[in-house]
Parts: structure tokens; sequence; C-alpha cells
């Protein structure tokens, strides 16, 4: 394959694309200091492709992952990856794109980009999207930054921003790194933002309320509009955590409401992977408000071609380098391409019948401190085994023994011994109906022998690790003297 070099302009904006240009190779030792540089030659094992194949199959196998089993983490929406996302994503004509290469030789990956922001604007009412965001949290920083601009635009900077005590966790840390005060609004006796304490809350320094809904108990806010309402007479913004967009899509449009900005996170609700740091993308979608605060560059499209404009004088800039993650981006778009408007509905739909189904048969052996209709996600307590010496840890644990990953364990704060449960659309009632059998044979165990739950894991491959000292010493080791 010939080697390519770009030349960029001085604002860094175009590219010159100079094909067959070659690159001069040169040797290791010119580019790594001496101290690093091999001293002996490596000693490569050779191994047959069956022998190679066998190894990393036997590694798979001792983690857990939402291939190999039921993967049920509130909040977190562990949703199974479809194959066909993976067999697009990788086809030569997108994964060879590089960001460098000008508009011309880029189109398909713009149209791409231009045409999944056109898609979720649709999906959640918004009136504008921004792609760049490389995670959750990173679109609550943009969002954040947003907003400010927002204000200061107005003339009128304001100092703080209300989070729900029900809301995801990371949201304080964002509102913390862009300088503003997070202030707590309490939860009533059903588990949603307490008007009273919103009231008392909200006033000419409040610069936006970050809402999570379903929040992370999977309630629905149902006072939503005197919510938005509240905010906006009081001259501040309203945004969502879009987390749990599972499970609204095709419901409900955020947008319609009356949000002013919402991120989406596509690993959750699109399907994209999750995990193991990355990779994660964190679309943003803004009102009409906040449209010309875009960071830069924004997809246009003028008559057949796509094009990156930069000239948005309102502008917060760049929030990420290049445009974001396109891999993840192009796997959400095969996803919605595939269902179809009538297909995330439905998605959302089975969802909270999955969520639904697991909490009526489980809430006879946990606490359930929350009684509405769950959404995509509910919450139980086990302060009911915990009076009997085992703690939702252990339980947690024990799944391990079923073959099942944890749910997600004390989270939210405002319940205690908290065990998150979300099913997601894809589990089949069978895989529902095996989980339910565990964790009521679990909580028979601890009944009648609570050891069993206590000791556990005994079938998996390492035994119960002492997690505060594996982060305090960690054992990391690398023999450089058997390679």
């Amino acid at each position: 394959m010939s080697k390519l070099l770009f030349e960029l302009t001085k604002d860094g904006k175009k590219g010159h694309y100079i094909p067959d240009c070659q690159v001069p190779a040169r040797k290791a030792e010119e580019l790594i200091p001496e101290k690093y540089l091999r001293k002996k030659k490596a000693r490569i094992p050779q191994l047959n492709e069956p022998e190679v194949m066998r190894h990393f199959v036997e590694l798979s196998t001792k983690n857990h992952h939402v291939d190999k089993g039921f993967y049920p983490l509130g909040s977190c929406t562990m949703k199974y990856n479809p194959k066909i996302n993976e067999n697009l994503g990788r086809l030569s004509g997108i994964s060879d794109l590089h960001p460098l290469q000008t508009e011309e030789l880029s189109q398909s990956g713009l149209q791409i980009m231009y045409e999944l922001a056109d898609y979720l604007s649709k999906i959640s009412g918004m009136a504008g999207v921004s792609l760049q965001p490389a995670a959750g949290a990173h679109g609550e920083l943009t969002g954040l930054k947003l907003i400010r601009a927002y204000h200061e635009s107005k003339g009128a900077p304001r100092k703080n921003v209300l989070i729900p005590d029900s809301a995801h966790g990371t949201n304080p840390a964002s509102v913390t790194i862009t300088g503003y005060k997070s202030v707590q609004v309490s939860s009533n006796e059903r588990g949603l933002v307490d008007l009273d304490d919103l009231d008392q809350k909200l006033n000419e320094d409040t610069a936006a309320i970050m809402i999570t809904n379903p929040n992370t108990l999977g309630l629905f806010e149902t006072d939503l509009r005197q919510i938005v309402s509240k905010a906006h007479e009081a001259g501040a913004l309203v945004y969502m955590d879009g987390a749990n967009l599972n499970a609204l899509m095709g419901i409900i449009r955020p947008g319609d409401i009356g949000f002013d900005v919402l991120h989406f996170n596509l690993h959750k609700t699109f399907s994209t992977p999750h995990g193991g740091g990355g990779p994660g993308a964190g679309p943003i979608g803004v009102s009409s408000k906040l449209v010309d605060f875009l960071p830069v560059p924004v997809i246009r499209k003028a008559s057949s071609k796509f094009y990156l404009d930069y000239e948005q004088p309102q502008s917060i800039g760049k929030i990420s380098t290049f445009f974001g993650n396109f891999g993840v981006m192009v796997r959400a778009y095969v996803y919605i391409r595939m269902l179809g408007e009538k297909g995330l509905r439905r998605v959302s739909e089975n969802a909270i019948i999955n969520a639904n189904y697991l909490k009526s048969k489980l809430e006879k052996y946990y606490l359930l401190p929350y009684k509405s209709p769950a959404m995509h996600e509910f919450v139980l307590s086990g302060e009911k085994q915990k009076a009997k010496g085992v703690k939702t840890l252990d339980i947690a644990k024990r799944l391990l023994d079923f073959g099942f990953h944890a749910p997600t364990i004390y989270f939210p704060l405002i319940v205690k011994e908290a065990m998150m449960i979300e099913p997601t659309e894809t589990e089949s009632k069978q895989a529902l109906d095996q989980f339910i059998a565990a964790m009521v044979q679990i909580a028979e165990e601890i009944e009648e022998n609570p050891e069993i739950v206590t000791k556990a894991p005994s079938t998996t491959v390492v035994s119960r690790l002492d997690d505060v000292k594996a982060v305090k010493e960690p054992n990391i080791k690398y023999n450089f003297d058997a390679v």
C-alpha cells in the first residue's frame, strides 16, 4: 500500500493529498534511546495457528462478557453488540479513512456523521447535535460549557447547577470541572425530584438543573414539565442525562418536553462496544437556544456534497481531536438504520417489559424500596439479607458461581445495600428465568447456610480478591529476562 502524506495549511483546517509519497525509513537505534534497546534477541515461541486460537479462546472464557452470559449491570446498560455493526464498521471504505484526508476524499465518512446526527436529532427532538464528545461524561462537560456560553452571551453568568440526589455520579464532577457549584436536590417519598426542595434552591444564580431521566432508581420523572417550566421561568436551562435513553426511544422525545441539552451514550443506547475504558461516544443534542454555540466544525450539506463549517463565531470551539470516535459512530449508525423508527421503540418496550418481569419475581425475596412501575431498570436493597450477616457484595460474588455478572451494587447512594438490575431488551425469558432462579437460590442460602454466600465465589478461576489491597498494592509484574 502506498504511504501517504498530508500537508496542512497554517489554520490546520485543510490539507493536500500527496499520493505515492514514500516516507524514508529510519533505523530503530536512530529513534530509540540506547538504554531502551534490547541487548539480546527476543525468544519468541513458535506456535501453530490452532495453539494460538485455543490460547485466546481460553482467555476469553475466563472473563465475563455479554457474549458469554447475562450482564445485568444497571445504569451502565451492557447491551449486546450486534455483529453486523462490527462487520460493516470494518469495511475498508470506512476503516481506512484518515482524519487528515481532504473533504473530497472523506465524503463517505462525512455523510455517515451527518446522517447520524440527523437521526439522533429526530429520535430526541433536539434542534442540533454534535458528535464530538468522546464519552457520556465528556458530553456532560460539553453541554455545561454550552450552558456557560449561553449565559455569558446574555451578560448574566451564573454560579450553581442543581442536581437531584438520584442523578448519575458523573454529573457533580462535570459541574465542578466547568467551574460551577453543585447543589443537591432531594428526592421525595416516591423516589422522584422533590418539587418543594427544588423551589427552595432554584434562584437567579442557577445556571441549569441536570436531570437523569429515567432516574437511577429506574423511575420516570412524572413532574418533568413542571421542573422544566420552573427552571425556564428562573432563567435557567435544563440538562437531561441521556444515559437511560434506552427506556424512551420512540416513546417520548426530550426536546418536546423542553430540555435544552441532552447527551447520548452510544455505548449504552445504540449498542456500540462498552467497557474496558473505551471506546465510547457521548454526542450532545441541544435546543435552538444553544445551536450557535455547538463545537466546530459543524458538518453541512450543500447540494450532494458534505463539508466542514468552521465559521461559527459563537462556538465554544473544538472539544475533541478531529471529529470524535468515528468507528463508534459507524456502529451506532448501522444499529439505527437496521432497526428503524418502529424497531427502536420496540427496543425500549422490551427493555421495560424485561425489567418489570424481573422486579415482579424478585421483590418477594429482596426489599424493593420504591414500588412504582420500573422503566428499563430497577433497584432492590439487600438490607434484609444484611440483617442475616450477608452483604450485597456477597450476593454479587455468589452470582458469579451461577455464570452471571453481578448487577450494579451500592448505587444509587440513596438506597442502602443497593442492587441496580438492568436486563436490557435482548435477553430471552429463559435467560431471565435462570437469573431469577439464581437470585432466589441465593436468598434461600442466606436463610439456611449463609457461609456459602459469604465465601463465594467458589467455581471461578480465582477466588474472592481483597479489592482494597489490590488497588493499594497491585501485583503487576513483567519478567523481562524471560523474553
